[in-house]
This record gives structure tokens, sequence and C-alpha cells, in this order.
């Protein structure tokens, strides 16, 4: 399932235009143009929101109640296969990321101790170029997620216009597999949108979208791998509609929504006076990735189900006494709603583990990241409100709600760092 939907429009120096998505479809390439232009046609409201969170906390999939008090297993393991290898989990695997980005950030504080714009890095006479791609990027924040947008403005303004290059290209890879050119999307199209990932961060870009993400990547020390990981969301999402277990959900979620997290770390930035460690910082992003993305599944589960997909793990399924065949249905019975229950229990826990370390993140961040937290988990109130009824009903949060929660979010970011270190906890 994939986040969001946006479809840009870029006109080309040719003797035609295309749409973004025949364009990555089609391949061909372009440089950085003056006269290129970019229009934002309004579609669908957004189903995602912007995932960040740094945080000092335990690693997001280790459980801290007890196993017997669940009754699925929140993590997955180490598992073994019939010759008797260990295979490495879903959960190592997104580690292994998280350390490697952990390490760059380690990397990057140690030549300097605060993050700043490298002016002498731009190319002569492409400031006001960058200055209306930016300005764009944030016209695509303020549309699709109007209040984070309005948080983002307390940042500085580095910071800001790169979350707005990083949010617009995670809605513009989504696109190529949940838009309206999505049924044309094939596995070649993903690899060249992956090749002119590659030149972006080359200092190549295509087009004024992509010279944002260029010139962000060149001032905070963003990696490309969780740009990749992304992709390869995307690629599962043409092949794959079915979930055997947990440890195969998560490692999707990660993909498509913790990814987020891993991107806007080097950007959002943690406090000074924070103890949390770089790790811990990053495997709360992942953990808030996680939970949103568990939240999207279950509030997606009837419009997903009318697309022959099931965002749901197929062995917890059978354990309640459910099949595909009741989705399909959309009754709600009381194994339904038990199951349901289990379900927003996990995608809370995670919410939990991102929530410690709203306090973590520099003064200007905390706001918006604390607001997206607090209105997206309010999607799991919904689905109890409409009786577990996510076949038929769309949960959603009013307006009145927002606007409640609002104040709120900003009252919890006052809230100064732990001058405790809270250790680790690896998988």
């Amino acid at each position: 399932m994939a986040a969001a939907q946006l479809r840009v429009v870029m006109p080309i120096e040719f003797s035609t235009s295309i749409g973004f998505s025949d364009a990555i479809r089609e391949g061909g390439s372009r440089l950085l143009n003056p006269k290129n232009d970019c229009r934002f046609l309004q579609r669908k409201k957004i189903r995602w929101s912007f995932y960040s969170l740094f945080a000092n906390t335990n690693y997001a999939c280790v459980v801290q109640e007890t196993e017997k008090d669940l009754k699925f297993p929140i993590y997955s393991s180490m598992v073994a296969n019939p010759v008797g290898e260990v295979a490495i989990s879903s959960e190592q695997k997104v580690y292994d990321v998280v350390l490697k980005q952990a390490a760059l950030v380690e990397q990057q504080l140690r030549r300097k101790t605060a993050i700043e714009v490298n002016t002498d890095m731009v190319v002569p006479g492409t400031v006001y170029l960058l200055k209306e791609a930016y300005d764009r990027c944030g016209q695509v924040c303020a549309e699709y997620a109007k209040t984070f947008y309005l948080g983002t403005l307390l940042m500085t303004p580095e910071r800001r216009r790169a979350i707005w290059a990083i949010y617009v290209w995670c809605r513009r890879t989504d696109e190529l597999v949940d838009g309206p050119n999505a049924s044309h999307i094939t596995p070649s199209a993903l690899d060249r949108w992956e090749a002119r990932l590659e030149d972006v961060f080359a200092g190549q870009p295509y087009d004024m979208l992509d010279a944002a993400l260029s010139d962000t990547v060149v001032n905070f020390p963003v990696d490309i791998q969780p740009f990749k990981d992304m992709i390869e969301g995307m690629r599962m999402d043409l092949k794959k509609s079915r979930y055997k277990n947990f440890d195969e959900l998560y490692l999707y979620c990660y993909y498509v929504a913790g990814t987020v997290g891993l991107m806007s770390v080097p950007v959002m930035g943690i406090a000074p006076e924070s103890h949390a460690t770089t790790e811990s910082v990053y495997n709360a992003a992942l953990a808030l990735g996680i939970a949103n993305q568990l939240t999207n599944i279950l509030r997606d589960v009837g419009e997903d189900a009318t697309r022959g997909r099931v965002y749901l793990p197929q062995d917890e399924l059978a354990d309640a006494g459910l099949s595909d065949e009741d989705i399909f249905n959309g009754k709600v019975t009381d194994r339904w709603r038990n199951f349901m229950k289990n379900q927003i229990r996990r995608a809370r826990m995670f919410f939990m583990e991102a929530e410690k370390g709203v306090s973590e993140l520099s003064q200007a961040s905390r706001w918006p990241v604390s607001a997206s937290l607090l209105l997206y988990r309010q999607i799991l109130d919904e689905i109890e409100a409409n009786d577990y009824n996510n076949f038929t009903k769309r949960a959603y949060v009013s307006k009145a709600k927002k606007l409640i929660a609002l104040p709120v979010a900003f009252g919890r970011s006052l809230i100064r760092p732990s001058r405790k270190k809270l250790a680790l906890v690896k998988p």
C-alpha cells in the first residue's frame, strides 16, 4: 500500500509535454532549465502524514511488556531454515541501515558542531532557480500536509526547505505506483527512477524539484540508502499483495514509511542538550514511521480489498479464525473485532516508543513532529469509534479534534530533553 498521491506535470523543451509518471515510464532525461515549469494538479487528499521523529529510545521493535501479555509478537525473531541456517530477521536488516545512517551523522558532527549551508558550493546563476525550486516544494507540502507545513515554518529556513524537498521526493516516488498512471509503471520504470536518484545525489538534477533535493544532500549528511529502500518498497507493491507474517510486513513498513524518518534525521536536528545516542534517535524515527504505516494499513483495509490487496499478517489472520474471504466480504464480526484490537494495540506500542523522543528534537522541530504523531494516532481511536468497521467506513480525524490537538502538541514541544542517557536495546 503506497502512501501518498500527487501528480506532477512537467512541460519539457520538446515538441510536446509529458507527465511525471510518463517521463519515468518512458525514460529520457533533461537538465535543470530556467524555462522549466511545474504545475501541481490537485488530486485526492493525502493518505499519510510526514513521518519524522528522533529520540532517545529503545529499538523500535523491542517490547517492554512481557511476551505472555501479548496475543501476537510485536517483533520478529531470528528464524532457522530447513537446513539449520539462521536467517536474519527484518528488524536486523533495518537495524544495519540505522547504524550506517547514524555513523554518517556522527561523522558529520565531528567535522562541525552545527549544520550550515555552504553557499560556496552553489553554482553561480542558480541561486534564484534553487529558491524557486524550494518554494515549489513548499507549495506541495502546504497543499497536502497543512498541519505539518505550518509546523515547519517554525524551523530555520535551511531546515524547513530541506524537509520540503524530501517530502516532495517521497510523494513523487509513491505516485509512481499509486497514481493515475500506476497501471503503466513497470520494474524498469522504477529502475530508471533509481538511476535518476543517483544522479540527484551526484549533483545532476533532472528538473527543478530534483534540484532542491540535490542541494539538500549537499548541505546535510543525508545518505542515499533510505531513498533507495523506499523505491524497493514500490517494487514490492508491484509484485506482492500478501504478507505471510509480521516480519514481512515490518520490512514493507520500513521501506515505504520508516525510511522517511531516516531521511529526515539529519535535517530535523537533535537538541544540543539531549543525551540521546545517535542510534536511538534513528530508532525513534523508525518507530514513528512503522506506527504510521501500520495505522494506514488498518484504516485502509476496505479500500485495499477492492484492489485485491491484504496488508495484514496472514498467520495472525489464521490464528484469529479469519481469512482473505472474510475481508473481501467486509463483515464486522467478533473475531474481526478481536483481531483489530490486537493490531491496534501493536500500532500504539510503536507510537509509544516514538513519543518518548519528541523532547530530544531541536526546539524548532518538536511541534510539527508532535502534532503529526498526535493526529495520526487518533486515527486508531476513530477505527474503534466506528466499531472496527474499516471495510465501509473511513476513519478520519475531524477538524475540531485537529484544532484541539495543535495546542496540546505545542505544549508537549516545550518539554526539554531528558538529562538521563537511556541505553539502546539492540535486536
